[in-house]
């Protein structure tokens, strides 16, 4: 079975960064049993079975580990082929969605397929990862141009962006936005062209939220949580009390009261829940988790072999530190409701089954080819290199570079 794999995934590589795949088999154990404490009460009620959710995400987060485990051990420059029809399907299914999806909490964001609904809006931020990933490294250096290195990736952002809002979910519109600023920032854009995309985002959010009467309704809501607590702020409303209930230790897990108040609790909401039971500390540990993913994830960007590895490590990181973030600070009514799950926590299929698929890909890009590991075990370590060196071969000029190469290249005493 390891030779099969091996050979599918074209080059014999080593093992995978073991302290991202524990973090995230960790989440994923600790998000089923989060959801069964958060849900208990709802699948009571509603469908007269307590272990109602839970049976659906432990499923979830089996198939999920599975595709984690399966997609780490693929070269992930199989990928690239790929690229335009991942983008395209997630595209058409994002139309599909528009025309006819299944509406719930005031949003047509899912699409029935027999008794199964996916949410495009998940894989889309992914699909989008994946393709600015390779265009990027396919123009180096005419990232700096406008019309090469800017106009087409914004514009398909934009499409997406679009197709987002109509839903409306303008939280993911949000999500899009920042993976192409950040993608196109680590990739050496103009810092002037990227500043003029920042301002006219922030002023198309401003437009976006005073020509929407529902989103302009939650904005007033949420800057007077006191005089709506009753109505639209009621779910932020509860969802800080549940925070504050905990206090530093938490009152114990599946001993938390709020989930009888605080509407869907195991899905967007699912940290106030773990604020409640796990106090302060729990949610310290949580955020040190996502912290841990993006600092070992950005750790693989800059190991990745290549600038397509690079960049679809370091675009991923960003999904899943920026997710968390705005989940959380939603949660704690920092920000105002934007519908954004907590990823490997929240309960759904669709969400956590595209992060499976990321974190696979991420733990693909993490692995060095065995023949590269055992070269740098034998060299050693790395001699000591001044500035002044690195600096000098760097901006060495043209026609001495291949002499130097040629030197470095002889063996010893072949150049005397």
């Amino acid at each position: 079975m390891k030779g099969f794999l091996d050979v599918f995934g074209g080059v014999r590589r080593g093992p995978v960064d073991v302290v991202l795949a524990a973090t995230v088999i960790a989440l994923l154990g600790f998000g089923v049993v989060m959801v069964y404490s958060a849900s208990v009460v709802e699948a009571t009620v509603v469908f007269r079975d307590p272990q109602y959710f839970l049976k659906k995400q432990a499923v979830y987060a089996l198939v999920g580990l599975l595709l984690v485990l399966g997609i780490s051990r693929i070269d992930y420059h199989r990928l690239r082929p790929y690229t335009y029809p991942i983008l395209a399907v997630v595209t058409g299914l994002m139309v599909a969605v528009v025309i006819s999806g299944h509406s719930a909490g005031g949003a047509a964001r899912w699409l029935r397929l027999g008794p199964v609904h996916v949410q495009p809006s998940e894989a889309v931020k992914l699909s989008l990862v994946l393709w600015l990933a390779y265009s990027l490294a396919k123009k180096q250096e005419r990232i700096k141009t406008f019309s090469v290195g800017m106009l087409p990736h914004f514009l398909m952002a934009g499409v997406l962006m679009a197709l987002c809002l109509l839903q409306p979910d303008f939280g993911s519109a949000v999500m899009l936005l920042l993976l192409t600023f950040t993608l196109l920032f680590a990739a050496g854009a103009r810092l002037g062209y990227l500043l003029g995309v920042a301002i006219l985002g922030a002023l198309f959010a401003v437009w976006a939220v005073g020509t929407s009467s529902y989103r302009l309704a939650r904005w007033m809501a949420w800057t007077n949580m006191d005089q709506h607590k009753a109505d639209l702020a009621y779910q932020p409303f509860q969802s800080v009390m549940s925070f504050g209930s905990g206090e530093a230790t938490g009152l114990g897990l599946g001993q938390g009261l709020q989930v009888l108040y605080l509407p869907e609790a195991h899905t967007d909401f699912i940290s106030a829940i773990i604020g409640e039971e796990l106090g302060f500390i729990g949610i310290l540990c949580l955020c040190g988790a996502y912290l841990l993913i993006v600092s070992r994830g950005v750790k693989t960007a800059l190991e990745a072999d290549d600038e397509y590895g690079s960049y679809i490590a370091f675009g991923i990181s960003v999904l899943f530190g920026a997710q968390a973030l705005i989940n959380m600070a939603v949660a704690m009514s920092m920000l105002p409701t934007k519908g954004l799950t907590l990823p490997f926590i929240s309960y759904g299929g669709s969400s956590l089954l595209v992060n499976a698929a990321a974190m696979g890909i991420l733990l693909a890009i993490s692995r060095r080819p065995e023949g590269e590991r055992n070269a740098r075990t034998q060299a050693g370590p790395l001699p000591e290199a001044s500035a002044m060196l690195v600096t000098e071969a760097d901006y060495a000029p043209d026609a001495a570079r291949p002499e130097r190469r040629r030197r470095a290249a002889a063996p010893a005493g072949a150049t005397s």
